[in-house]
């Protein structure tokens, strides 16, 4: 990788970029153009394929991530934006080789079919979760509107995360 201070344009004109941010716990530094989103470096630079392409215009809600603990779709957020930031997705969302308790939730409360969504649904609930622990299924109901889910039907999902909630206020991790 070369190191870029400032900005510079290749043979083409097109502009380039040294992007230092931390993905999941880890610094990382590289090579952007203006255009890209955060979606495209963390998918095909990056390689963590957790975090979903969908519609690419934000409608979706699959490849929602955190930026400083902030949910947002990684479609429509321009790469450099995340300069300095903290970015997790969702091979962030577990420690230690264990699951975080919405993904376990998840699983066992029937709340996965394809998939698809689930990363976004994740990172949407862990977010809203941060933010306010007492986190009811309306509030999910609510949060999770702007994530697509064509298989669940969000029945089971919204079940799932909700007693998620509940265990994880019981435990002490919100």
């Amino acid at each position: 990788m070369t190191q870029i201070d400032s900005s510079t344009a290749d043979e083409t004109g097109t502009e380039h970029r040294m992007l230092r941010l931390t993905v999941n716990g880890d610094p990382a530094a590289l090579v952007v153009t203006p255009y890209e989103s955060l979606n495209s470096v963390l998918r095909d630079r990056l390689n963590l394929t957790g975090t979903k392409r969908g519609c690419d215009t934000g409608g979706c809600g699959t490849c929602t991530v955190q930026v400083d603990g902030q949910a947002i779709y990684s479609c429509m957020y321009p790469a450099l934006r995340a300069e300095g930031r903290s970015v997790r997705t969702v091979e962030g969302l577990g420690r230690d080789g264990e699951h975080h308790p919405l993904q376990t939730a998840l699983v066992e409360g029937g709340g996965v079919q394809c998939g698809y969504c689930t990363p976004g649904v994740l990172m949407a609930s862990c977010a809203l979760y941060a933010e306010n622990p007492d986190t009811d299924a309306d509030d999910l109901a609510e949060e999770l509107a702007g994530n697509l889910c064509r298989c669940t039907g969000y029945v089971k999902l919204i079940e799932a995360l909700a007693g998620a909630g509940e265990q994880m206020r019981r435990d002490g991790h919100v």
